[in-house]
């Protein structure tokens, strides 16, 4: 877990970096500086062109961090990587010509019930290319074991570009319509900054010489993986494509803000999956079961000591934020948190789960698994949405969350004889729903921010000590030993 470690704790950093510019963002320079209606727009753009990345990019970005470490010489690595470019064109060509076809159409549907949505429809479509190509040139860097610096573009770069133009907007350099368009292109430069870094990283001969030899298996691969990350990011965007055709647009805006202070949560994991699923993918090429066993375990105990304190921090302090944010529309939002950091908690237990599932032969379930979640959680959505608002579309990401990761623990010990828990998860467990129920109901009679930091600073000792005295991480009691003689 040396490597995993050093560069998770890396990219954890700059997560929360990122996170807390995102969080600037979302908690006060949205809220303040833009209409609701507006932040509702860009949010549901945004979720609307991510749920067609995958299949823009034919799910090139996972192909690559699946097969680049099984060809053994630089002849079958370039050709693939070339590959890997082109294969994108034979989705975007057609795309675009339907798109062009059938606009009209298409703007007519999405903005049914929102008539703002109409003009800028045709901006989810290049959205979703610029992110595409991204995250392919950002997995060509990863493969290279190098994640850090594609993780500060994404992560870090993009929020810190956006916080200038929501100031822009402010001191009225820009309108509001001028703001979606430059959001856009705020897309294209991060996608053009990560080709270059990763094109510095390993640049391929540019020479024709056929397609790989294993292209069948690629292109089983790929469209498997199309169909199930497609359906796998309906799960984290459908909902806030919904609410607009069934609701006014700004509840997209109050949902937005408590889906980000709860997805704080998930950033230990999408730290770790930086680097581990490269490492995963490798124990899996050369048979390493026992190792992928251990990365299993560990990565799940780990992102559960993190994760999990995160979970206190935000839920036991989460009225004092709202006050904070000070936008009484928004506090509907409340619930909203609580149920979505239960998910990711979920999320966060499977460990490597999904690493082993796409680098595995049994990828192909994944496709059945995020097949089912969309379809769940759109008829869930459909239902709860209608009766109970952005708190059902909350409560619809927990059933479908916590259901389908049971199964795909289950499947996983079924296959391969592994699970992510032991007796210390339990005690984990535990701990952290004994520290909630305590300091939840403790009400002081300060301001909020004070507040905040009273609370956290018990929370994080009382945690952290417990954790270390008991043992339940090796690395973690390394780390604090290191730090802390």
């Amino acid at each position: 877990m040396g490597i995993v470690f050093k560069q998770s704790f890396n990219n954890t950093l700059i997560l929360f970096l990122g996170f807390a510019i995102g969080g600037l963002n979302v908690l006060f320079l949205y809220t303040h500086f833009l209409e609701a209606e507006y932040f509702g727009l860009i949010t549901f753009l945004l979720s609307a062109a991510n749920m067609i990345m995958p299949l823009i990019v034919f799910g090139m970005q996972h192909t690559i961090i699946k097969f680049f470490s099984s060809y053994k010489n630089q002849h079958e690595q370039d050709s693939f990587l070339l590959t890997a470019i082109l294969l994108p064109m034979l989705i975007i060509i057609p795309l675009a010509l339907l798109g062009v076809v059938f606009y009209q159409q298409i703007a007519e549907f999405l903005a049914r019930e929102n008539i703002i949505i109409e003009k800028y429809t045709y901006t989810i479509f290049f959205t979703a290319i610029f992110m595409g190509y991204f995250e392919v040139f950002y997995a060509w860097s990863r493969v290279q074991m190098k994640s850090v610096f594609g993780n500060f573009i994404k992560e870090v770069f993009a929020r810190i570009c956006i916080s200038i133009l929501l100031f822009a907007v402010y001191f009225d350099w820009i309108d509001a319509n001028q703001f979606i368009y430059a959001v856009v292109l705020v897309y294209l430069l991060r996608m053009i900054i990560m080709k270059l870094y990763a094109f510095s990283l390993y640049f391929p001969k540019i020479e024709w010489n056929g397609l790989p030899k294993n292209i069948r298996e690629i292109l089983s691969f790929s469209l498997y993986i199309i169909m199930a990350g497609s359906a796998g990011t309906i799960l984290l965007e459908i909902d806030k494509f919904m609410i607009p055709q069934m609701k006014y647009i700004a509840e997209v805006a109050y949902y937005s803000v408590g889906v980000y202070i709860a997805s704080v949560i998930g950033i230990p994991s999408r730290a770790m999956q930086q680097i581990i699923n490269p490492i995963t993918a490798r124990e899996l090429n050369n048979n390493n079961l026992e190792e992928v066993e251990v990365l299993y375990q560990k990565s799940s105990l780990n992102l559960l000591i993190v994760g999990g304190l995160l979970f206190l921090l935000i839920n036991v302090n989460i009225e004092e934020l709202y006050n904070i944010i000070d936008r009484e529309e928004y506090t509907v939002g409340i619930y909203v948190v609580f149920v979505i950091s239960i998910s990711e908690l979920i999320k966060l237990s499977l460990g490597t789960n999904g690493a082993i599932l796409t680098n595995s032969r049994y990828y192909k379930m994944l496709f059945y698994y995020a097949i089912g979640m969309a379809i769940s959680v759109i008829l869930l959505n459909r239902l709860l949405i209608g009766s109970m608002g952005i708190q059902g579309a909350a409560l619809a990401t927990l059933i479908v969350v916590a259901l389908f990761s049971l199964l795909k623990i289950i499947y996983v010990n079924k296959k391969m004889k592994m699970q992510p828990f032991t007796k210390k998860t339990a005690t984990l467990l535990g701990l952290i729903t004994f520290l909630f129920l305590i300091f939840y109901f403790i009400d002081l009679p300060f301001h909020s921010l004070v507040n905040i930091l009273i609370k956290s600073c018990l929370i994080t000792f009382i945690f952290v000590f417990t954790v270390v005295k008991l043992k339940l991480s090796d690395d973690m009691n390394l780390m604090v030993k290191r730090y802390f003689k």
